[in-house]
């Protein structure tokens, strides 16, 4: 029978007890920092519009529970990242995650986690019909942005809303898009790329688009989803694309969009975890996440919301603030314990592998 030697048993005991204290130490380390004052932190953060309204209200939340001011700006995911990037913002947040080239070159340093669900609502103003919702198709919205639909009456709209169609106006249609670098606006894109790529070519999809409509005087832009919504309120018979809580807290009606399985859905809780199903997620927030919004956007499933989104935050792994780095890793875990049971309307609450990844992003996140 074959024996270890005491020189080998000691070895391993050794190896046991050093990873033991390891791991003890990472333990005490996470203990401790929760003990530490962080009521006069002071934090700037900003980027995407799209989850703004959910976002501010968990600052502002987390700042009466635990005095730390977090300052975000509803400034659009493409001007987020690059103020992330430059030094100016603490964390942004983005629609889309990080491009594989931006991942790569920040590879171990950067944390992205999509840590909220949300949906692009198609909102229209045709005072003709009111708040009645209309139902379109994903051809027919990028023929409508394209400018090859240029009327209310097209016989195309027509024939999918029978029951309103004599109501349904010859005034032409004003597509409104975001005038800014808008995360929202990739989203969009992707969608009608995805659902429609023989109307709506790949070179049109991205945070800033060249809008066809625009070209023929059929467009106005936006700054953000609040100045989408405002410009579709104001501009009678113009149709426009923004996160779903824009539209419900301006109560404006909604289109009813043909998804992927051919049925025509509102946006809804249960049609946006639908389409977050079949989402295949990396399993550590260091991981690269692009690719991610496509496999959401016009997802599988009978009831899938076709145009639902994750958003994400963006933090870096490790800062010289000290403070600021504990700040932050209570934040995350506030929102993935306390801040998802209070989700704003027109979000949704992500998976709990999602919310797996925010705690670990926690645990990763170290400063000084």
């Amino acid at each position: 029978m074959r024996t270890i030697g005491s020189k080998r048993i000691r070895s391993l005991l050794l190896a046991a007890i050093a990873a033991a204290l390891a791991t003890a130490g990472a333990v005490v380390w996470w203990q401790q920092q929760q003990k530490v004052d962080i009521s006069n932190v002071v934090m700037n953060a900003g980027g995407a519009t799209f989850p703004a309204p959910q976002v501010i209200a968990w600052v502002e939340q987390f700042r009466k529970e635990r005095g730390t001011v977090i300052n975000y700006r509803a400034i659009g995911s493409g001007a987020g990242q690059a103020q992330f990037f430059d030094g100016t913002l603490d964390f942004a947040c983005s629609d889309p995650p990080l491009k594989t080239s931006d991942w790569e070159k920040y590879r171990g340093k950067v944390l992205q986690i999509p840590w909220l669900m949300g949906a692009v609502v198609i909102t229209y103003n045709i005072p003709e019909i009111g708040n009645r919702s209309l139902k379109l198709t994903p051809e027919v919205i990028a023929r409508i942005y394209k400018g090859e639909i240029a009327y209310w009456d097209d016989p195309s709209i027509k024939s999918l809303n029978p029951e309103i169609a004599d109501k349904l106006p010859h005034k032409e249609i004003i597509a409104v898009y975001r005038s800014d670098s808008s995360g929202t606006t990739e989203v969009f894109t992707t969608f009608l790329n995805k659902a429609a790529p023989d109307v709506w070519p790949k070179q049109l999809v991205g945070k800033v688009v060249d809008w066809p409509a625009a070209k023929l005087g059929r467009a106005v832009g936006g700054p953000g989803n609040a100045g989408v919504m405002q410009a579709v309120r104001a501009n009678p018979y113009s149709i426009g694309y923004v996160e779903w809580n824009y539209a419900i807290e301006q109560k404006t009606p909604m289109a009813a969009i043909r998804n992927a399985a051919g049925k025509f859905v509102l946006p809804s809780n249960e049609g946006i975890a639908a389409a977050a199903a079949s989402a295949k997620l990396p399993s550590s927030p260091l991981d690269n996440f692009d690719g991610v919004t496509a496999a959401v956007v016009y997802a599988p499933g009978e009831n899938a919301y076709p145009i639902s989104s994750f958003t994400f935050i963006i933090l870096w792994s490790s800062y010289e603030d000290k403070l600021k780095a504990i700040a932050l890793s209570e934040f995350l875990t506030w929102v993935a314990n306390e801040g998802y049971r209070n989700v704003v309307p027109g979000y949704a609450a992500p998976p709990e592998n999602v919310r797996q990844l925010l705690l670990e992003a926690a645990r990763i996140l170290k400063g000084g």
